[in-house]
This record gives structure tokens, C-alpha cells and sequence, in this order.
């Protein structure tokens, strides 16, 4: 299962206005842990950021001259997302940015190059209704320290979305839980390595006669206070359970 989580930084609100991307920042995670893999992107919009944008992101003019255009480097970004499920907090306003992007670059829409997109922003709004949902929120509701995010930057904004979107969704996988997570991964790759485990040649221990009585004696209760085989009898001798209702 391999997830991006995005962000962008733009000089302004809306694309149609001609504004621009001026960061992009893709952190992967695969099969639920955070890799070392990252796509982190400055780009130069050709154009000046509105105040209330440079405020939030502090990316001058001056610096993004330095760097190159979208088009330039709008393959990177397709190689990095294809096929994954990305992950953007508010992705409304990041993906009618890409798209306008990407069409400049001669480029299908932002969907038909990933696998889906997903809404953190709407996951959250469902889990905690008529709560703050943004990203300082949400931080702060799992614990997550967010000290260091003075400006708002693609890449650190993509590192904290990632560990809120696992907390998130902690315990939505499967009934191994988090805490199985090493010896899931090292069963997988003991299987890729060796084909099917077989258990064929591992020892039987036998139980001890005293533990095995006293097993058979706790049985014997839960059977007389049920008024017929326990469970684990049902389970555990199915023929002696078929025999004893026949008998019935």
C-alpha cells in the first residue's frame, strides 16, 4: 500500500487569477510507516506572491527566481505519484492548483496520474464534527509537535500530515493492529524469500497429565453450568458433540 501525502505553497488563492505553485512537497508512506523517500520542489512562478501569501510561506520573489519552472520539472512529480493514493489536507484548493499547472506543462489532470485522491480535511471533519480540523488542530488533538512550523513550508507541512494521518487511522487496516507491524513485515518478506511457511517439521509438546486434567476438570464445570458442551468442546471434538446431541 503506498500513500503520498502532498502540500503546495502558492503566491495567491486562485489559479484563474494567475496565480502560481510556489513549493510542492510529496512525502511517501509505505504499508503505513513514513519512508525516506520525498519529492521537495521550489519553483519559480514568474510572477510576485500576494502579501497575505508571503506571510504565511515567507518564499520572496528573489529566492524562486533562483529556481526552475514548473514545466521543467513536472515529470518528477508524475513519476513520484504515479499510481499511489495521495493525501492532501484541503486538497480542493492543492489539485485545481496542479491542474491549472500541469495543464500549462501539457499534462492530463492531477487524478488521472495518481492512483486517487483522498481529503485528510474531510476525514477529519467526519471523525471530529464542529471541531478545528486544520493542521496546527489536529496536531495538537494527537500529540504530534508542531514547535518548529513558524512558516508554513510544503515539506515540514507534508511530514506533519503524514504522522496526523496515520494517528488518524491507526487501527483501519487489519485486525493485526500497530503493534504487529515488524512481524508482519518480516513474515512478508520471509515469504517472498522462501515460498509458504511449512509448520510440518516444528516439535509437538505434549501438555503435562496434571495441566491436562485440571483443563478436563474446568471443562466439566462450564459444561454442567451450560447444561451442555462448552464452546471449546464444540471447537475442540466436534464428533463427541454430535454423539452427546444424538444421545440428547
Amino acid at each position: 500500500m503506498r500513500q503520498i501525502v502532498l502540500d503546495t505553497e502558492t503566491t495567491g488563492l486562485e489559479p484563474e487569477q494567475g496565480h502560481r505553485v510556489v513549493e510542492l512537497a510529496c512525502v511517501e508512506i509505505l504499508n503505513r510507516r513514513v519512508t525516506d523517500r520525498h519529492l521537495h520542489l521550489y519553483l519559480n512562478p514568474d510572477r510576485d506572491s500576494d502579501p497575505e501569501a508571503l506571510r504565511v510561506h515567507g518564499l520572496t520573489t528573489e529566492f524562486l527566481s533562483g529556481h526552475p519552472r514548473f514545466p521543467e520539472v513536472a515529470r518528477q512529480l508524475v513519476d513520484f505519484v504515479r499510481d499511489a493514493e495521495v493525501i492532501i489536507h484541503n486538497a480542493a484548493f492543492d489539485v485545481k492548483f496542479l491542474n491549472a499547472e500541469l495543464r500549462r506543462a501539457g499534462l492530463p489532470p492531477f487524478t488521472e496520474l495518481c492512483g486517487k485522491v483522498t481529503d485528510s480535511l474531510m476525514v477529519a471533519r467526519e471523525m471530529f464534527p464542529g471541531k478545528r480540523n486544520n493542521l496546527d488542530a489536529l496536531c495538537e488533538r494527537f500529540g504530534i509537535s508542531n514547535a518548529h512550523r513558524t512558516l508554513h513550508g510544503a515539506l515540514l507541512d507534508s511530514e506533519l500530515l503524514g504522522e496526523v494521518w496515520l494517528a488518524m487511522t491507526r487501527g483501519q487496516d487489519s485486525l493485526l493492529g500497530e503493534a504487529s507491524d515488524e512481524a508482519v513485515d518480516a513474515g512478508a518478506g520471509a515469504a517472498s524469500a522462501h515460498g509458504r511457511f511449512d509448520a510440518s517439521g516444528l516439535p509437538v509438546i505434549q501438555v503435562a497429565e496434571q495441566a491436562s486434567q485440571a483443563h478436563e476438570a474446568y471443562l466439566d464445570g462450564l459444561d454442567k453450568a451450560a447444561g451442555r458442551p462448552c464452546l471449546w468442546r464444540q471447537i475442540d471434538r466436534p464428533v463427541e458433540l454430535e454423539a452427546h446431541e444424538a444421545a440428547g
